[in-house]
């Protein structure tokens, strides 16, 4: 009896801890249960992105990659890790090296959903020599990756004998890769252009509504130095590329679009409709987004149906229908529906928003409940009349009055484009 009394007291002091240690995880557990679970039943189950594929029979359940998603998509459940959000993670891979046992591997695509990404070797070249891919056409759509590879192509690029035609280097699109691809070749003194078909910089964040958050991390610049950003608006984030170009002045032409690009004895015409140039090496920075994607309704042609939003003021008092179910229509009908006088609808033809961050799912919610935007889901835009606009939405028609229509139904990939050009294109399912 003595003996029990004497290795009691240190017997509780490991035995209360663990305890308490056991019933920690076990709530966290059924947390992150909940959370995939309530996931599931919305249907919001693709990733839209690169995104981790867990080894369940390697994975220790440190959390390590829990603690490292800046998205908050990874969850331990019964000591495994697991992708909880599947459609908060955007591609930062920040999980996997995180990884003390290597369990994590980075995929492209699902078995449901498939993801065309071009090949390219370390260097971002294609299987066309002399021809380049980085950022968001590679599948790699952050920031910072996106400006990683825009640099590391054209140092690839620097480091190989200069050639004999009129320009080292075009590049095709002032997105954060191509800017970055603009700073490393005249850092490096190679000849080159940028052409962008837009009036500015900023290639998708062009295209965001006003003060949309965008999430990116500390970015290094050649020329420029590291530039320390979190969680900034577009507007801020478009100021910083300005600043950029009135610093660094790069050689970027605005207003111009790439038209065509053919090999010529050993190098590369590059038509647009403003020039023709001829370069050694063409560098491809010009975003997943391609064409808007259209949808083939009955008075689609007219003027007042647009596919993205630039000021939401323009449509006060207006009757609005927003088409989509991603961030961007999300975020366009809650800055339409805040101007005085404008009624909303949000017409998406899923069972659930999938793709769309917490802040937005919460303020649409909100929006929802009090009346300023009017939800239809399982619809189809049927016609758009001249004052009015046609819903299909099960067997029934509903119509409404309109004056507007915002199309955020994403782009048709440039995947024609790429595979006249020979570039290699391989469709992802969870690879």
């Amino acid at each position: 009896m003595s003996d029990l009394i004497y290795y009691l007291p240190p017997l509780l002091l490991i035995l209360i801890p663990a305890i308490f240690h056991l019933r920690s995880k076990k709530k966290v557990s059924e947390t992150c249960h909940a959370v995939l679970k309530e996931a599931q039943e919305a249907g919001l189950t693709e990733p839209p992105s690169l995104h981790p594929v867990v080894d369940l029979s390697i994975c220790m359940g440190s959390g390590a990659c829990v603690r490292n998603c800046p998205e908050k998509a990874l969850g331990v459940i019964k000591g495994k890790g697991v992708l909880i959000n599947p459609t908060h993670c955007i591609g930062h891979g920040a999980c996997a090296p995180a990884c003390p046992v290597g369990a994590i591997k980075l995929v492209f695509g699902t078995e449901k959903r498939g993801m065309d990404i071009p090949q390219v070797d370390p260097d971002f070249q294609t299987n066309i020599p002399g021809i380049y891919i980085a950022g968001e056409l590679g599948g790699m759509g952050l920031i910072r990756n996106a400006i990683r590879q825009g640099t590391h192509a054209v140092k690839s690029i620097a480091a190989r004998p200069r050639g004999t035609a009129e320009l080292d280097l075009v590049i095709i699109g002032a997105g954060p890769a191509g800017i970055a691809a603009s700073l490393a070749a005249k850092e490096a003194g190679l000849k080159y252009v940028t052409i962008e078909q837009e009036d500015s910089l900023g290639g998708t964040t062009y295209h965001y509504p006003r003060n949309k958050l965008v999430m990116t991390a500390p970015m290094k610049l050649p020329l420029i130095g590291e530039i320390k950003v979190r969680e900034i608006s577009k507007e801020e984030l478009m100021e910083i590329w300005q600043g950029i170009l009135d610093k660094a002045t790069p050689n970027i032409q605005f207003s111009e679009r790439m038209e065509e690009i053919k090999p010529v004895d050993g190098i590369y015409s590059i038509r647009s409709n403003k020039a023709t140039y001829t370069a050694a090496n063409v560098l491809l920075a010009i975003g997943r987004r391609g064409t808007p994607r259209k949808l083939g309704a009955k008075g689609e042609e007219q003027a007042k149906v647009v596919y993205r939003l630039i000021e939401a003021d323009q449509y006060q008092g207006k009757h609005v229908l927003v088409v989509g179910g991603g961030d961007s229509a999300l975020e366009a009908a809650l800055d339409v529906a805040n101007e005085p006088g404008t009624t909303v609808i949000l017409s998406y033809r899923g069972k659930a928003f999938d793709r769309v961050k917490p802040k937005n799912r919460t303020r649409l919610a909100d929006a929802i409940a009090e009346g300023k935007i009017e939800q239809i889901l399982e619809s189809t835009v049927s016609e758009i009349g001249i004052a009015d606009v046609s819903l299909k939405h099960g067997d029934d028609i509903i119509t409404r009055p309109n004056d507007a229509v915002i199309v955020c139904a994403g782009g048709e990939l440039p995947t024609p484009m790429l595979k006249k050009m020979g570039i290699q294109v391989d469709t992802r399912h969870g690879e």
